[in-house]
């Protein structure tokens, strides 16, 4: 699929919105200049409507376009898993293992995976966002440790690395040799967060998709890259169930 982060403007439109199911969806239009055809697809948490469109194409073009695709869109939407935030008794997923929520007031106020379980102390109000916080944090950690080995087996030294929010790209590299991962990642297993921190790094080297690129990232990664890509396409959206 095209990358629509990338080299791309914002459109907006006379009328931006979508009926899916009942659900008012924003369509957000993007402009290509090296795009040949429209793309469609909805953001992995249902919040928007996306369509990549070339140069020569109208905004009201790709409003129909969207329009016309409206059912498998409703379908699109009505798959998504529903988005709470975790509360007593809930689900929090980490890396790869879903763990039961248990608040008391007595345990400490930083959350601590014990077992099947995530024990959390403090007030019963806020539980979700230091939950959010200690997830963010553990992403943190976990992708530099990542960052660290990749790097080593690459022969590179370690470059700064941090989270982002995006909705759609896993992970990204700049050209200042920096390489940022989405910290939902920290809810899958460890195997599909490693895969995403190693393509970066193999990025640090060659910025593109040659090859030498996909020699490199199979020399580094001790998984099967394809199991990961699989994984993502699979579960991915499902990462975005909780916190917004």
């Amino acid at each position: 699929m095209i990358d629509w982060l990338r080299g791309a403007s914002a459109i907006r439109t006379p009328d931006p919105d979508i009926d899916l199911g009942g659900r008012r969806v924003p369509i957000v239009l993007k402009r290509l200049h090296n795009a040949r055809r429209l793309t469609l697809r909805l953001a992995p948490d249902g919040s928007e409507v996306r369509v990549t469109l070339p140069a020569w194409a109208e905004g009201r073009e790709a409003v129909a376009f969207a329009h016309a695709r409206k059912n498998w869109l409703a379908d699109q939407l009505a798959k998504l898993p529903a988005r709470a935030a975790p509360e007593q008794g809930g689900t929090v997923h980490y890396r790869g293992t879903a763990l039961t929520l248990v608040w008391d007031p007595r345990s400490p106020r930083r959350p601590v995976p014990d077992g099947e379980t995530l024990r959390i102390g403090g007030p019963e109000t806020g539980i979700a966002p230091r939950v959010h916080r200690w997830l963010e944090a553990e992403a943190l950690r976990l992708a530099e440790a990542d960052m660290r080995d990749y790097c080593a087996a690459a022969g590179l030294d370690p470059v700064p690395i941090g989270l982002t929010r995006a909705q759609r790209r896993w992970g990204s590299c700049s050209d200042k040799a920096r390489i940022r991962i989405n910290w939902r990642l920290v809810q899958a297993p460890d195997f599909v967060r490693r895969s995403v921190v190693a393509h970066e790094v193999a990025h640090l080297v060659h910025f593109d998709h040659s090859p030498a690129f996909h020699a490199l990232l199979a020399r580094i990664f001790e998984g099967e890259i394809a199991a990961a890509d699989r994984w993502l396409k699979e579960h991915g959206r499902g990462l975005y169930a909780s916190f917004g």
